[in-house]
């Protein structure tokens, strides 16, 4: 199907499902997209010849994934495949599962094409995910774990848990991501820090090289660190021998919003994500790129919508991308938008 056709099919599905909350539509959504099998491949307009890519010893069929927090629990990996995503993150997930933050906690901004959310881990636990991916006849794209801890869990215990989460998921996902960034659960950017930095990815970089097939770790970061914290982040990356850094993680700043202040303030707390971030992710993975060691691979998320915001943010040194907000006002069609 022709992507000119398909734009306006989704711009009134869109009109529909934004008629109702964010949670809820993104859950009926998926689970449509998740029985429409072939339909939702042609709706996608994505053919698997687009721009393949290996990295890592891992063969992407090409340079764009969903990022983490889209599917948190394994739930849609087969109709995310058929949308021509090139690698699903999933997660965050934590060893037990957790209800996460009281609703509502996620909200739309479509003067800004933005989100807020304040989700909070929200998730079925480790096994639950573990059982999801075992129970995958096959794969059409490369599978990443985005791994964190329980709210109730002290940062001092904090290495345990996502120790948990990498023994538990070693053998199912092919890399991993190590998520201290989150603004949603409290203390967690903390974790970010030199110290308790190097202590979490030391421990379980020696887990993982002492497996028999060591596994791609990497570090996802906010987007709100100083010049100093970076560096930081930087040293302890080479230190600990990352193979890549995801740039970034959603926004605490509300600056430049076409959406009006006191709406904004109504929302309340949480992670901007989407347009805003544009410009404030593409310059942190540019800043990255001149200060990493060149086999630190970088992962570009925040606010690609357009092949162009694609191409910019590969320019700026980015090895691949990821997306959310952008899916979300895109349509299935937006892997295939980006390589067109």
């Amino acid at each position: 199907m022709n992507l000119r056709n398909i734009a306006p099919m989704y711009s009134l599905l869109k009109k529909i499902m934004f008629l109702l909350g964010p949670e809820q539509a993104h859950k009926l959504a998926m689970q449509a997209a998740g029985m429409s099998g072939g339909m939702l491949k042609s709706l996608s307009g994505y053919v698997d010849t687009k721009d393949p890519y290996t990295l890592w010893g891992l063969h992407f069929r090409n340079r764009i994934g969903i990022a983490a927090g889209f599917d948190k629990n394994g739930d849609y990996l087969k109709a995310l495949g058929n949308m021509g995503f090139g690698h699903i993150e999933v997660g965050t997930v934590t060893p037990r599962p957790q209800p996460g933050n009281p609703a509502p906690r996620l909200f739309r901004l479509p003067a800004d094409r933005a989100l807020i959310n304040r989700m909070g881990f929200n998730n079925e636990g480790v096994d639950y995910l573990a059982d999801r991916i075992e129970k995958l006849k096959s794969r059409s794209a490369i599978i990443g774990g985005n791994i964190g801890k329980n709210k109730v869990t002290p940062n001092e215990d904090a290495v345990s848990d996502y120790l948990i989460c990498m023994q538990r998921l070693h053998d199912l996902v092919d890399y991993f991501t190590v998520n201290v960034s989150s603004p949603n659960t409290p203390g967690l950017r903390a974790l970010q820090e030199k110290e308790p930095l190097l202590r979490l990815l030391s421990t379980l970089q020696e887990y993982n090289q002492g497996r028999n097939e060591v596994k791609p770790l990497l570090l996802k970061i906010a987007p709100d660190l100083t010049p100093e914290a970076l560096m930081d982040i930087v040293a302890v990356a080479a230190e600990v021998k990352l193979d890549g850094i995801i740039a970034t993680n959603t926004t605490l700043s509300r600056n430049g919003l076409k959406t009006p202040a006191i709406q904004v303030e109504k929302i309340g707390s949480g992670g901007l994500s989407g347009a805003p971030l544009t410009v404030m992710s593409r310059n942190m993975v540019s800043l990255l790129r001149q200060h990493l060691p060149a086999e630190i691979k970088i992962i570009g998320v925040g606010g690609i919508s357009a092949n162009e915001h694609y191409q910019q943010m590969m320019a700026a040194g980015a090895d691949m991308v990821q997306l959310f907000t952008g899916f979300i006002y895109e349509g299935p069609a937006i892997v295939s938008k980006l390589l067109k």
